[in-house]
């Protein structure tokens, strides 16, 4: 697997997952490296909707006013990827969440991470309070769900649409990032026939 033909795949991800964290963090590292040339394609899915247990309630179509978990984050993602600043965004948010443990259901602290990603903050509240910006997130999650059987994140889906529901233990290091995304591609994506690999721990 050379570092020269593009790999392309989708993430399907919640920035309430701790496990999307970690991924984003091994995409990163086999990117600073050099060695593969990816491209990732970010897509919503929603944990809170996944777990909701009323059949006619969506996270998307929920009043403003009802507290949401999980949905003001994708409101800014959406919000930053008008002013053609999602990357910047979404790794701020993923580390805000994960690494400084900040509650990304305050709107106060997700301003603030708008502003610290070089987002213009009236532009920001303004798409944050459109009701289309939730439109990505209710297409993502359907097409998740019907087209790639999506549960979990993070769910990677490659090019020719073999899918993975992937849990690191651990962010990979520097040195071992593209031997650990190249075994992940070897299984997930070139190896249809595993259907699932689940370690045991003892409790």
């Amino acid at each position: 697997m050379g570092g020269g033909e593009s790999i392309k795949f989708d993430v399907f991800f919640d920035y309430q997952c701790p496990f999307v964290y970690r991924a984003a963090g091994l995409i990163d590292a086999v990117r600073r490296s050099g060695d593969r040339n990816l491209e990732v394609r970010w897509r919503y899915f929603s944990l809170t909707q996944v777990n909701s247990k009323d059949d006619g309630w969506t996270v998307w179509d929920a009043p403003a006013s009802e507290p949401v978990r999980g949905r003001l984050a994708f409101q800014a993602a959406e919000a930053a990827r008008r002013q053609g600043r999602f990357d910047e965004m979404h790794g701020a948010l993923l580390q805000a969440r994960h690494r400084d443990r900040l509650d990304l259901d305050d709107e106060a602290i997700v301003a603030k991470v708008a502003a610290d990603s070089g987002l213009d903050l009236e532009r920001f509240r303004r798409d944050v309070a459109d009701p289309s910006a939730l439109d990505a997130l209710a297409a993502d999650h359907r097409a998740g769900v019907a087209e790639h059987g999506v549960f979990g994140t993070p769910t990677f889906v490659f090019a020719d649409g073999a899918a993975a529901y992937v849990r690191l233990a651990e962010s990979a290091g520097e040195n071992g990032a593209v031997e650990v995304f190249d075994r992940l591609v070897t299984v997930a994506a070139a190896e249809p026939r595993i259907l699932e690999i689940k370690r045991p721990y003892r409790r």
